[in-house]
């Protein structure tokens, strides 16, 4: 089998291509994987370091936007699965044209490679970003699309694509949506990782608005094996929420950061309310646990824990990121 991934060595990626180098998803055993990113500020070549020397790893540099590098990546390939993206939300708002380009045509221009080629399977990844908030309640997966920023419009926008390309073309596509992720390797740009590695540099942490946005967690290994698992066995033309189980308000997350790094609320930073910014995000996984068999394998106490520990122990990786973002 050949699994190409593009944005294989950004946060997410990077971790669905360790742990299938490693077989740890039984269906690729064995498996040659290809990676295509175009190492942008988030993928780093530093997150495939430990997998690097397998030799059925490779490691391909390109933009999923430029159709002729796609058709050359994904020749040959039996199943691809698509990270890659522009996804942090505030950027979106300061500048939404790439998250556009990329977001949309980049996965208008893989679909299109994908069935050219006849690859066999495309999983395409997004977010419970695209349903918009819910006061209550979760969302199927059959809940209409209300995305409230351009970045969840963006990838709204793409799930469209693939959903057509199955509908129209008969492309094996499965999408996945999943709730916030967290984990080792994550930008310093998100929340987790912005308030602990501020914490560890003695810097207090902006918690916008009253703190109340609530947000569902998920480990990112439990995310990457839901991914797997609907690569390996979802049904065709299928769309599979992936949740964590752990729903929190900003407030009372950054109140477990600050006890995880030993320090008082005075290091939190009161800031204007993001715009737009959605109240909740609660995805329905109830699908994929009862025809996929996926159950979080993490509990959050204990991700939470690691993540922390693994920014404490690796200065080296992510305090060059920070002084990139002016942090």
């Amino acid at each position: 089998m050949r699994l190409v991934v593009t944005g294989g060595a950004g946060f997410i990626g990077s971790h669905f291509v360790r742990a299938a180098v490693r077989d740890e998803h039984p269906a690729f055993a064995g498996a040659e994987i290809v990676v295509l990113d175009a190492f942008t500020y988030a993928g780093r070549e530093e997150n495939l370091a430990e997998v690097r020397g397998s030799y059925r790893l490779r490691v391909e540099r390109g933009d999923i936007r430029d159709p002729g590098r796609v058709a050359e990546v994904l020749a040959g390939a039996d199943l691809v699965v698509h990270f890659a993206a522009e996804t942090h939300v505030d950027r979106s708002i300061t500048g939404a044209a790439d998250f556009v380009t990329t977001n949309v045509v980049g996965t208008q221009m893989l679909l299109q490679a994908a069935l050219d080629g006849g690859v066999g399977r495309f999983v395409h990844v997004s977010t419970d970003e695209v349903y918009g908030s819910i006061d209550s309640g979760s969302w199927p997966e059959e809940h209409p699309l209300e995305p409230n920023s351009p970045y969840s419009a963006a990838k709204a926008g793409s799930d469209l694509l693939a959903r057509s390309y199955h509908r129209t073309h008969g492309l094996d596509v499965v999408v996945t949506r999943c709730s916030n992720n967290y984990g080792p390797y994550q930008f310093p740009e998100k929340l987790i990782p912005l308030f602990v590695t501020n914490l560890l540099d003695g810097k207090k942490v902006p918690l916008y608005g009253d703190g109340l946005n609530v947000r569902d967690w998920l480990h990112v290994d439990d995310h990457c094996h839901g991914i797997a698992l609907a690569a390996a066995k979802g049904r065709a033309g299928e769309i599979y929420n992936i949740g964590g189980g752990t729903e929190l308000a900003n407030r009372d997350l950054t109140a477990r950061l600050l006890e995880a790094v030993g320090v008082g609320d005075d290091m939190i930073e009161r800031v204007p309310d993001r715009k737009g910014h959605d109240r909740r995000y609660s995805v329905d996984w109830s699908k994929i646990r009862d025809e996929l068999g996926y159950e979080p394998r993490h509990s959050f106490e204990d991700g939470l824990a690691e993540t922390v520990a693994w920014y404490r122990d690796n200065r080296a990786w992510w305090e060059p990121s920070k002084n990139g973002l002016g942090a």
